[in-house]
């Protein structure tokens, strides 16, 4: 009874959190004056610019989803399945773009490449995005390498060499794991504003959040969302219908880690060594440092800080107590998901998905829409407003590491613990939660970044006097000196990497249980 009312409080928390205002913001635009009207959506359908700013999008999100699977799954491969040297080294670089702003590594780009007119417009915007979302797709190829049978490889080695296993046995292998990656490129890509706002590129996400920004019209910012919402929601389901179950099935694979098969690359190491280290070079090293050489100077960090001193302790505090009830409420939602324990639960595990992929503008408007009434000021109107915005975006990381990590826990261990007369809440956290004590830190750090690298939710929702660093940079971007923005970029990305090396470092070679 206990699991069943725990579980079944977290659902309903998350419902209010996050689908309850986005369905009450959709049902003001069909209820206008209290009348069912179809007008908003019949003048956008007869818009042919807000068409082609629909054409922009899917056009940017295929490239960049195309650009982040031809690299970054032989990355992955690589970086986790040869006997390359310095891999921990070249997988931490190519982290870097993921763990900030895409808008940063555009800003770092624009020092190094200077005013190149190929740089402002989709070209840029592809390989900004592309180099920021590339990861994804490289972790989530390493991870599920790590569930291929070695048997099969094995048995693939007396008929081909390793590039027929990988090509007919260990890629298609993991090909929900690749198509998973797709999905949440696309999507991220599709509702990215920064970006484009910053290389002059024109989207449909910036269109909503103009809608919202400059003529505070509820109505025409979500209207304009739909097209978007619908590409979502279809590529969604199709997530939900071919992908979950074979992702499930994955989860549940784990072989034993002393037989899992390493590459050896002989004579080609050295060149691969080569590639890799020129390619993180032009693409990371160099912008970064044009980045640190334009900010490296004191009078600059000390006007930087006092510009911004305030608004990277909003950052550091808010992205704490985000990750914090991020990482109590993934692990409920995800261990009902990855238990079945209530009916739905594939619903719920589609709707988390769902609110990663919601545009930024359209959960910021429906959460003020929603909250903004004298009854609830207490939360419209402080800093709650961001933490509920983090929660409805980002419980899919932490649900979903929850999964990975109870995968990697044999199923008898509470099931003895049950017959033993354990309770359920003692079961959690007497055995579940001291076995994944490091998959829940990691599950904590990476809420963490990505509370604290939010741009869009937090841009829209927050209150006076409560802006964080990115949204601080993001505005001061228009009119400061660029040795300033320098510096608040080279803040920002400091008090990132931080604490993820620090992690990094205390984490075994062998990875977290």
């Amino acid at each position: 009874m206990a699991k069943r009312l725990t579980l079944l409080f977290f659902v309903v928390l998350f419902l209010i959190i996050g689908l309850v205002p986005i369905a009450a913001m959709f049902l003001k635009t069909i209820y206008v004056d209290g009348h069912f009207t179809l007008r908003l959506y019949r003048a956008l359908f007869d818009s042919s610019r807000e068409w082609g700013l629909v054409g922009n999008s899917v056009m940017l999100a295929f490239f960049v989803t195309a650009a982040a699977l031809s690299a970054g799954i032989p990355l992955g491969v690589v970086l986790s399945k040869t006997d390359l040297p310095f891999k921990s080294i070249f997988t931490f670089l190519f982290t870097i773009p993921l763990l900030l702003p895409p808008y940063i590594t555009a800003i770092a780009w624009s020092y190094w490449v200077k005013k190149e007119i190929w740089f402002f417009g989709l070209p840029g915007c592809v390989l900004i995005l592309s180099i920021s979302f590339l990861p994804i797709v490289m972790f989530l190829t390493m991870a599920y390498l790590k569930s291929v049978n070695p048997g099969i490889e094995e048995a693939g080695k007396l008929l081909s060499g390793w590039f027929g296993v990988l090509k007919n046995i260990t890629i298609p292998a993991i090909m929900p794991g690749i198509l998973l990656s797709a999905v949440l490129v696309f999507l991220l890509t599709l509702g990215e504003f920064s970006v484009p706002n910053f290389l002059r590129y024109k989207v449909f996400s910036n269109e909503s959040f103009t809608q919202f920004s400059a003529f505070y019209d509820f109505n025409a910012a979500t209207v304009s969302t739909m097209p978007l919402l619908l590409i979502a929601f279809v590529i969604l389901l199709f997530e939900a219908i071919f992908l979950h179950r074979k992702t499930q099935e994955s989860y549940g694979m784990t072989p034993d880690s002393d037989r899992f098969l390493v590459i050896e690359l002989k004579s080609s190491k050295k060149w691969i060594v080569i590639l890799l280290s020129l390619a993180s070079f032009i693409l990371i090293v160099l912008p970064f440092a044009a980045l640190v050489r334009e900010a490296l100077n004191l009078g600059i960090l000390r006007e930087a800080l006092e510009k911004a001193g305030d608004s990277l302790l909003r950052s550091i505090s808010y992205a704490g107590i985000g990750a914090s009830i991020l990482t109590v409420i993934g692990f409920f939602l995800g261990y009902l998901i990855y238990k079945k324990a209530l009916p739905g639960w594939r619903g719920v595990d589609m709707l988390t998905l769902f609110f990663l992929a919601l545009p930024s503008a359209v959960t910021g408007i429906g959460l003020i829409g929603f909250w903004n009434r004298p009854a609830t000021n207490f939360i419209y109107g402080t800093p709650a407003i961001i933490i509920l915005g983090y929660v409805a975006c980002y419980t899919v990381l932490t649900s979903r590491m929850t999964i990975s990590g109870l995968s990697q826990i044999s199923s008898s261990i509470e099931e003895a613990a049950e017959i033993s007369g354990i309770k359920w809440w003692r079961r959690v956290f007497g055995v579940l939660v001291p076995l994944m004590k490091r998959g829940l830190l990691a599950s904590w750090l990476i809420a963490y970044i990505f509370c604290l690298r939010d741009v869009g939710v937090t841009m829209a929702v927050y209150p006076p006097a409560h802006d964080t660093l990115p949204i601080r940079i993001f505005t001061l971007m228009a009119n400061a000196s660029g040795s300033l923005i320098a510096g608040l970029c080279l803040i920002m990305i400091l008090s990132t990497l931080l604490p993820f090396s620090l992690f990094m470092l205390s984490v075994p070679k062998k990875g977290m249980a």
